[in-house]
């Protein structure tokens, strides 16, 4: 323990010089303002005549100016000062003492650096930070007589990044192992971070982007995929299926993705954009003591997008697409035109599709629609018309389409002006449940399905519904009855029905079918209807 003089000498240092000490193996953050210097000290305990030093300094965003100084009493006063133990307990006396004040280290820049040198107790060492671009933070580790490399894990002797394999959207990276993650396997992981504007020299630097962004990383990173270790909160971040751990902070200029992979010194970034330049940096954590060393960087270009295959279409052939959302999946499709006017007919499945047809590189018409849409097209006999579908969803989507200049031989029946079924709760029983919906004037067959379900399903019945699927897809125990139906007059063109034999208290699920003479069919919008419980 320092004795009272001790203490009574860093009490007026702090006092004299308006600043603090730096302690003894312990990280510090300092926060920096621009442009105004910090001054910090350290003198060596009593009792130690000399001592290893070694400081380490990360700067956490900008480049920064940082020295070490040494202030040690003249040959005048060197006894006095070793007599009185650099008692300053008057900072006037302490003042007017003659010190030689000589710099150790000085270094501009944002890399981790390290000095690593010898300290005596007859000496003040003056650590001064400076920040020139804007206000930042720092963090300095201090210690003497001890290994850094006990906080610090430890790099191996070659510690770039290696990119062993470059996709469209991916990219795979090796590593050589930390001497340190062999030797804890428990309490250090490897954590990747991918972004499309920079190397980082250090987490901490990493970290302050990630803020930037405007979503805040975990506090020191504190992460673990392991069992009996820190766990983030389940709203900070995702767990992938893989075990492995990721953070995404959006900008508008892209994304910062961190990936924590544990041991594993090789591994494929999914995910990525075609044609990207992307940069990876890797650290090695220790989640007991939250300290990492950083590898040296790397970055990759991901390979260029192969030319999309183009598909012919043949007229009055109907076929159906599935597209990726999450890949950013489309289709491009040509047709050749054997008449002036041609119509497309297309029918969204799943999700919302986006559809642009052009001709001759000019945008015709372009949409994004749920549900189905006709244009109709004239032109020149023989012009080409390029067709671009892909998906506005990120999850998959389905279309069906057709194009024809065959006008008498429609793809889809004609429609009514909605496509919703109506319940009606007066005339809801116990185990019946009438429904209503438009018909058109044309004579078409329609077809009405039930299904009972929970009601914890009714979201995903209703929501992963396949529109272009008809009555075939359907269990038989589903059927009602199918019935033909027209009436010339549109504002009487509503025909209804009543479904018997249901449980008291159940849900379903309703369904009707409109099939044309095309032999097409069009699902309604499925209605969930509850019966009632007590009648």
């Amino acid at each position: 323990m320092p004795s009272s003089m001790q203490k009574s000498f860093k009490s007026d240092l702090l006092h004299f010089y308006r600043t603090s000490i730096l302690p003894d193996g312990k990280e510090n953050t300092i926060y920096l303002l621009k442009d105004i210097p910090k001054r910090y000290y350290f003198v060596l305990e009593e009792g130690r005549t000399s001592a290893p030093l070694t400081v380490i300094v990360t700067p956490c965003d900008v480049p920064i100016e940082w020295s070490i100084r040494v202030h040690k009493a003249t040959a005048n006063n060197a006894g006095k000062a070793a007599q009185d133990r650099l008692d300053v307990q008057d900072p006037l006396k302490f003042q007017k003492t003659t010190w030689m004040v000589s710099t150790l280290f000085s270094y501009r820049g944002n890399s981790v650096e390290t000095y690593t040198g010898t300290s005596y107790y007859s000496a003040v060492y003056m650590f001064e930070f400076l920040s020139i671009e804007r206000d930042t933070h720092i963090t300095v580790y201090l210690t003497t007589g001890k290994n850094p490399e006990g906080l610090y894990p430890e790099l191996p002797t070659d510690p770039r990044i290696d990119v062993i394999g470059i996709g469209h959207t991916t990219v795979t990276l090796a590593w050589k192992h930390s001497p340190t993650a062999l030797q804890d396997i428990e309490n250090i992981q490897y954590c990747l971070l991918v972004n499309e504007k920079h190397n980082y020299k250090s987490l901490c630097a990493a970290e302050t982007a990630m803020r930037s962004f405007g979503k805040k990383a975990p506090q020191a990173l504190v992460l673990s995929t392991f069992p009996g270790g820190p766990l983030l909160n389940p709203q900070q971040a995702m767990l992938w299926s893989s075990g492995e751990l990721s953070i995404t902070s959006k900008a508008s200029s892209g994304e910062e993705k961190q990936i924590c992979v544990g041991t594993t010194n090789e591994y494929t970034v999914p995910n990525l954009t075609p044609s990207t330049q992307y940069y990876f940096d890797v650290f090695v954590v220790n989640f007991l003591t939250n300290a990492s060393a950083a590898y040296t960087g790397t970055f990759a270009r991901t390979l260029e997008e192969p030319e999309p295959k183009v598909i012919d279409l043949k007229d009055g052939k109907v076929i159906q697409l599935t597209l990726d959302g999450r890949k950013h999946a489309y289709y491009n499709l040509q047709y050749r035109a054997r008449q002036k006017q041609i119509q497309f007919a297309f029918q969204s499945c799943r999700g919302q599709a986006r559809v642009e047809i052009s001709r001759g590189g000019k945008v015709l018409m372009s949409e994004s629609f749920a549900g189905l849409r006709h244009f109709m097209l004239k032109g020149r006999e023989g012009d080409t018309y390029l067709v671009h579908v892909g998906s506005t969803d990120p999850s998959n989507a389905s279309v069906k389409m057709q194009v024809s200049s065959l006008f008498h031989k429609p793809l889809f029946p004609a429609l009514p002006e909605s496509l919703k079924i109506k319940s009606f709760s007066k005339l809801r029983t116990c185990d019946s449940i009438t429904i209503a919906w438009l018909g058109t004037q044309q004579m078409s067959k329609y077809c009405v399905y039930k299904k009972q379900i929970e009601e914890d399903q009714v979201w995903m019945e209703t929501r992963n519904a396949d529109r272009c699927s008809g009555p075939e897809a359907r269990q038989r125990g589903d059927k009602v009855l199918c019935k033909y139906f027209h009436e010339l007059n549109p504002q009487r063109a509503v025909t209804t029905e009543t479904i018997r034999g249901l449980k008291a208290g159940t849900v379903y699920l309703l369904d009707v079918y409109l099939i044309g003479s095309s032999g097409i069919p069009i699902r309604y919008y499925s209605r969930v209807v509850k019966t009632r419980k007590k009648c």
